[in-house]
């Protein structure tokens, strides 16, 4: 008698569930065709951020969505600065004999891994702004308050993290942006043919 409940049902569940799994596969195949147009993504991510300042600016209001996504995106911009295994916390890095980040350019080119991958910054900065302006659609998210003390508060805090960030670059001796991989000549090839 149970299983005659259960199996009665599962059509209608594997119905929803089909149709979550088919919606998931979508919105990753979207991800991965955006995956490699990174000057697009920023883009558009940026006039997303302008759009929900200017609806912001406009109605005069939804201070603190603003506040709490402008706190958001530091976070992730810290995170995207910050190197994956930190040499702060790192329990095997002896000053003297564990590896260390290259400090000249004839040693072993090591790339920057990130704590937060740009794409993930990307996906993160882009999802916040989404949800922070469907908030100012909603009166409720609206609080009244006074704004300038939230604008000094966060250029405080800014500046302070921004400096702590700075400090611990200067300390362990890495830049979080680098270029690219250094490219070699092929042989039989001119310096002026190379790009």
């Amino acid at each position: 008698m149970m299983n005659e409940e259960t199996s009665s049902s599962t059509p209608s569940s594997g119905g929803v569930k089909l149709f979550f799994v088919r919606l998931s596969q979508m919105y990753q195949s979207t991800l991965d065709r955006w995956t490699p147009h990174t000057r697009m993504r920023w883009v558009g991510a940026a006039v997303l951020v302008l759009l929900f300042l200017l609806r912001i600016f406009i109605n005069q209001g939804w201070y603190i969505v603003c506040y709490a996504l402008g706190i958001y995106h530091l976070n992730l911009f810290i995170a995207f600065l910050t190197p994956k295994i930190d040499p702060e916390f790192d329990p095997y890095d002896n000053d003297e004999d564990g590896p260390n980040l290259p400090t000249r350019s004839n040693e072993e080119f090591r790339p920057f891994i990130r704590r937060l991958p740009e794409f993930k910054f990307w996906l993160s900065i882009t999802k916040s702004t989404l949800i922070g302006l469907i908030c100012t659609f909603f009166d409720f998210f609206n609080v009244p308050v006074f704004w300038p003390i939230l604008v000094m508060y966060f250029i405080t805090l800014f500046c302070i993290t921004m400096k702590r960030q700075i400090k611990h670059m200067i300390k362990y001796k890495y830049l979080p942006f680098t270029r690219n991989k250094p490219r070699y000549q092929r042989v039989g090839e001119s310096p002026t043919t190379t790009k």
